[in-house]
């Protein structure tokens, strides 16, 4: 593949809702660019961007995947990212790694979550931003609707380029408003260049708006526009280019990927409007001292290239997606991870288009490719020995949704741990844990699809089948009242006996296990005889008495006993404590406890009434609500651990996916009695498999 200078490079995400039609778009742009010889659909499963097995399964994407093309001299690397959001990792990734982020809408469907997101995620790490409203083939697709939703949502940045004229609702053609002509397309996408229709004020109104956002980019261009003249052709274009580099102007483009229509023109403003890598904001890294420093975009500089994606294949090996900030990324250096602080030893070095891939010299200062067989991971920034410079990492959503695997076969338990540790590097969306407690190996997503997708790529990479399955709660016990029992072991079985006798009084208290003292008068119990007491007392604490589950808040206070000068022994004293505790806890209310939760629900203020109704119903306490930023109210609320394993899905449903939530761990509370038979049961069916 030819090699291109940073002044020559676009890097664009296509970001949006799930279904917006991002995909389509990508391969409608590389077959009418000529980097592909057929134009793939979603569909018939065979895009160049949805190569994944499980994406050509579940006709959506669930990855993130790279795809240059050329457009005159200009390459475009398009970053496809996924929609739907449980595979939010791929977005992200995508977003990080782009210079421009191009939203994505369906006419009809229009301003959905996905592109809220999108948009703002653009803004967070000022990426430039560009519209397109796709799918305008389709019934009840309505661009000016679309367009009216852009404005109120995303204000007066908002600037359409390319718009559409309607005859009895259907698209006749595309007008170019900079240009100011209008493109009818035959039934292979070609334009035709056609009358430029009547359509009133309509466009007047549109042109008026793109000159004063353009005016609003240059003080020349401002005293141009205000003293009544037009702009050249030149200054329309140098303005919006600006302004789009500056976040200033957003542009609209439109057309359908579908037929083909209009998609010349979104090529044409991605190569036109759209900032090089050359041009963007440099970035800004982190010295080993923790000083920042700017990063130039240009070959001549010391290597700078940063990992947004990793590809983890049980048979090929790591397959590492990197963007290079600065210099040139060549197989013949032996670059730094600053991550790690050891040199990387690199395998090949390759440019990818979907699942192909085609070996190349170097990666230049801008462009992405990829290294195949290193041992750096997603958010390691590999760079020149004489400059180390840390680049600052994605911040990915936090796993919300945790559920339990079950292998089919016995035995799978540590294949399982090592396929979700390689997948664990492909996504770091991904958590993973054995809990010692409830005997569970335990996964946490985004959602129930991006479990889904994980347990089907376990079974397909890695050959080990699983069932998910709701998490256990490791529950608590405690006691309620003050008991005085007495432990006495005696056993004589000739030559030396056992003899221990105690007497201890248990009693609540506030401590996350044991406290124990001894209040013992005139030697009743030897002193060098109180460790195996309390020794005894820790280990019975591991089972409660109700259902097996670890003892907390228990005070243990050894008041009195008796001893044997011969057969007394720190066992005898050990079996004498123990048998106190079995008979003293169940005198002494034991009870069981639940883990109580700390729960912050960041959520628009229309759904709040539901949601709190939601909370109630999961036994949750609402402790109020506060106004937070981006028009979203926080809902504070204690709730039951045990009843949260599936809030993810029902948040997203009753937000549409504008909500979210975080859930940490605050203290423990008496179970409510009606519940305890239930929980005692599951606890003996744990035990059963023990």
């Amino acid at each position: 593949m030819r090699q291109y200078l940073a002044d020559k490079i676009k890097n664009v995400a296509l970001a949006g809702h799930g279904g917006s039609g991002k995909t389509s778009l990508a391969e409608a742009l590389l077959f009418k660019a000529g980097a592909t010889d057929r134009l793939g659909k979603v569909a018939d499963a065979n895009t160049i961007c949805d190569f994944d097995p499980e994406e050509t399964k579940r006709k959506v994407s669930v990855s993130m995947a790279v795809a240059p093309l050329t457009w005159g001299s200009t390459k475009i690397n398009l970053l496809d990212t996924p929609g739907l959001f449980d595979f939010a990792a791929g977005f992200y990734e995508g977003v990080r790694a782009a210079d421009s982020v191009m939203i994505v809408l369906s006419g009809k469907s229009g301003v959905t979550v996905g592109a809220e997101k999108a948009y703002k995620l653009a803004t967070q790490l000022k990426k430039a931003r560009m519209f397109v409203v796709s799918k305008l083939d389709t019934e009840n697709a309505d661009f000016y609707k679309v367009l009216e939703e852009l404005k109120t949502k995303f204000g007066p940045s908002v600037c359409p380029l390319v718009v559409p004229y309607y005859e009895n609702r259907t698209v006749t053609c595309y007008i170019n408003l900079i240009d100011m002509k209008a493109y009818k397309y035959d039934s292979a996408g070609n334009p035709n260049e056609v009358p430029m229709p009547n359509a009133g004020h309509r466009i007047d109104g549109l042109v008026a708006a793109i000159s004063e956002a353009i005016a609003e980019t240059d003080e020349v261009l401002f005293e141009k526009y205000f003293s009544g003249e037009e702009f050249t052709r030149e200054e329309t274009i140098d303005g919006i280019r600006n302004g789009v580099k500056d976040g200033t102007i957003s542009p609209v483009v439109c057309g359908s990927a579908l037929t083909m229509e209009g998609v010349d023109m979104i090529l044409d403003s991605i190569a036109d409007l759209l900032p090089t890598a050359k041009k963007v904001a440099d970035e800004i890294g982190e010295t080993p001292d923790g000083e920042p420093i700017t990063i130039e975009c240009d070959d001549t500089q010391p290597l700078a290239a940063y990992i947004f994606k990793t590809i983890a294949d049980p048979f090929v090996g790591k397959l590492s997606y990197v963007k290079v900030i600065a210099g040139r990324l060549s197989a013949d250096i032996v670059p730094i991870n600053a991550t790690t602080g050891q040199p990387e030893r690199l395998g090949k070095i390759i440019y990818v288009k979907g699942k192909k891939q085609e070996d190349t010299a170097f990666i230049s200062a801008g462009d992405i490719g990829a290294i195949t067989k290193i041992s750096a991971n997603t958010g390691d920034t590999l760079c020149d020995p004489k400059r180390v410079v840390k680049l600052p990492s994605i911040k990915f959503p936090t796993a919300s949704m945790t559920m339990a695997m079950t292998p089919k076969a016995k035995g799978d338990e540590g294949k399982i741990a090592a396929g979700i540790q390689r997948l664990m590097e492909e996504d770091l969306t991904i958590c993973y844990e054995n809990n010692q407690e409830t005997k569970q190996q335990l996964v946490s997503g985004l959602g129930e699809q991006h479990l889904d997708v994980l347990i089907s790529k376990l079974k397909n990479k890695f050959g080990v089948e699983v069932t998910l399955e709701k998490p256990r709660v490791p529950y608590r016990e405690t006691i309620r009242k003050k008991v005085k029992v007495q432990g006495r072991h005696k056993k004589q079985s000739g030559g030396h006996g056992q003899f221990g006798d105690v007497w201890i009084e248990f009693e609540p208290c506030e401590v996350e296990d044991l406290e124990f003292c001894e209040k013992v008068v005139g030697g009743a119990v030897p002193k060098n005889f109180f460790p195996a007491v309390e020794k005894g007392l820790r280990d019975c604490i591991k089972r409660g008495t109700v259902a097996g589950y670890p003892m907390v808040g228990l005070r243990g206070t050894l008041v009195d006993g008796s001893y044997h000068p011969v057969d007394s022994s720190e066992m005898s004293f050990k079996m004498a404590a123990s048998l106190a505790y079995k008979a003293g806890i169940p005198q002494a209310s034991p009870v069981l406890l639940e883990p109580i939760g700390s729960l912050k629900v960041y959520a628009p203020d229309a759904n709040t009434g539901d949601l709190m109704g939601d909370i109630n119903k999961r036994r949750g306490r609402v402790l109020g609500m506060n106004p937070d930023e981006d028009g979203l109210q926080l809902i504070e609320a204690e709730v039951p651990m045990s009843e949260m394993y599936d809030f993810t899905t029902a948040l997203r449903q009753m937000t549409q996916g504008r909500g979210y939530f975080t859930l940490t761990f605050e203290r423990y509370e008496q179970l409510p009695q009606m519940l305890e038979a239930g929980v005692i049961e599951d606890a003996k069916e744990m035990n059963a498999e023990d």
